[in-house]
């Protein structure tokens, strides 16, 4: 009998919870249709992990337990984003986890983990919009689309564009019906209250200012501190 295909969710404290909940409902549902997949949440150990919420989550696996997923996706949050970015440990595992994966998958600014494992080199990227610049630093080519897959690389534009890569991965994977019935059973119809983004209207100023104090608190003390802190 075939073993199933294993998706796994990298999960490290602080994360933004909809990056990692988003897609991972999507491929649960697809694990729940077909068995040919099984979904994992690995984490350095098997502690409680706080997120960027007021609830905590628990990884099902360690990295240790699952050394060589087929799929492999990376969640993104602010400043403690920027500090996984620095995580050695964090890294290895995802280089080593790439070398054999299928697909090595971001959301938001889970790609700005890519870039620092070296993985986007020279590839097509995408994050959330206001950090999108920093990918360049990484030596990947910023792109605006809702996802970019530049080989098995997909990342996803910020935090609900997960839900969007995850439903278009599903389809890849097994095709447009499965899809389409993952998205009906989330009942994945959005509708919001002020309509779509107008991204001539985006805060800019804001976010500028937030990304700052974000990346400060995140890469302070670590190795990435020197390359990005800059006065």
């Amino acid at each position: 009998m075939t073993e199933p295909k294993t998706i796994a969710f990298v999960l490290y404290p602080g994360l933004t919870l909809l990056d990692l909940v988003g897609p991972l409902q999507v491929f649960t549902g697809l694990a729940g249709i077909s068995p040919g997949y099984r979904v994992v949440v690995v984490g350095q150990d098997r502690e409680v992990t706080e997120t960027d919420t007021p609830l905590s989550v628990r990884p099902s696996h360690t990295f240790a337990d699952v050394p060589s997923p087929e799929i492999v996706v990376v969640p993104g949050g602010l400043a403690p984003t920027w500090r996984a970015a620095a995580d050695e440990r964090l890294l290895a595992y995802l280089r080593q986890a790439a070398e054999h994966a299928e697909v090595v998958a971001s959301v938001c600014t889970g790609s700005l983990i890519l870039g620092a494992a070296g993985l986007l080199e020279g590839r097509k990227a995408n994050t959330h919009w206001s950090h999108r610049h920093f990918l360049a630093e990484f030596g990947a080519e910023p792109v605006g689309d809702r996802w970019v897959e530049d080989g098995k690389f997909l990342t996803a534009a910020g935090v609900a564009a997960g839900i969007d890569m995850a439903l278009h991965l599903v389809g890849r994977m097994a095709g447009d019906d499965i899809a389409r019935g993952v998205q009906f059973g989330i009942e994945y119809d959005p509708e919001p209250p002020l309509g779509p983004l107008d991204w001539d209207q985006a805060p800019h100023e804001l976010f500028a200012a937030y990304t700052a104090a974000g990346m400060r608190e995140g890469l302070t003390g670590t190795a990435l501190a020197e390359r990005f802190l800059r006065e």
